[in-house]
């Protein structure tokens, strides 16, 4: 909480208690580099522009279908702050 306070923000004890314990037993490293790893990459070669749009398509479901599933798992912690 002291360094919510010094940081100018106002938390409730409560939910700061509630993400600790959520938080509890989770590898803040290892979850960090999952998401760096399924953050998408900006791409500037010229044949991916070039790429069918079957190929697009395909690999924006399964994009959405790994962010469905990380939003699931984190469905618990973004209650905390809703």
């Amino acid at each position: 909480m002291a360094v919510l306070k010094s940081a100018g923000v106002e938390a409730e004890e409560a939910r700061v208690k509630a993400l600790v314990a959520t938080l509890e037993g989770v590898d803040i490293e290892e979850a960090i580099s999952k998401s760096v790893a399924m953050a998408p990459a900006a791409s500037t070669a010229p044949e991916q522009a070039e790429a069918p749009a079957e190929a697009a398509e395909e690999e924006a479901a399964a994009e959405e279908e790994e962010e469905d599933k990380e939003e699931e798992s984190l469905a618990g912690l973004g209650a905390l702050f809703g």
